[in-house]
């Protein structure tokens, strides 16, 4: 028997249906005049919650996996990871100020900012800051800034009268 819009019977045209829709299949039926007991539903019954329970309890093993992991894993100890192992918190200026102590009271600008994990710009800042306070002195040589601790300037950086008074 052939009805419908494309010479198929009822159940013909609603199983070559390809889109798997559900309201495709009310509208075919509705054309051809089928009942609702013509309509299957496209997945076993209740396997559409079976999969959704089995991903949700797979999501909290892992979950819990995941915490346990992270609360018997050895916290990373911060105390250690200092730059100077047995001191105290030192500002950004008095490590300039020690690093330039260690150094026989002189350094190139260049070579503190290859010693500490700063920029160029904030080195820079930290010593216009340092010499606006008179805790420094930089001095230009060249390209380049020597930056001097108070009493540890070169001779000839000085004037004639500050020399005599050494």
């Amino acid at each position: 028997m052939s009805i419908g819009w494309w010479g198929l019977t009822p159940t013909e045209a609603l199983e070559s249906s390809t889109d798997g829709v559900v309201a495709s299949a009310v509208t075919a039926s509705s054309r051809f005049g089928l009942g609702s007991e013509a309509l299957r539903p496209l997945q076993g019954e209740g396997s559409a919650h079976v999969a959704a329970l089995a991903g949700m309890i797979a999501l909290a093993v892992l979950g819990g996996l995941l915490v346990a992991r992270n609360r018997y894993e050895e916290p990373p100890s911060f105390a250690n990871q200092s730059d100077h192992p047995g001191e105290e918190f030192v500002t950004d200026r008095e490590r300039i100020r020690q690093l330039l102590s260690e150094n026989g009271g002189r350094m190139k600008q260049s070579n503190i900012v290859d010693s500490v994990d700063w920029s160029k710009a904030k080195v820079s800042r930290l010593l216009a800051d340092l010499e606006e306070d008179d805790q420094i002195t930089k001095l230009r040589l060249g390209r380049e800034n020597l930056v001097c601790l108070p009493g540890y300037e070169p001779t000839a950086s000085k004037s004639p009268e500050q020399a005599n008074d050494d």
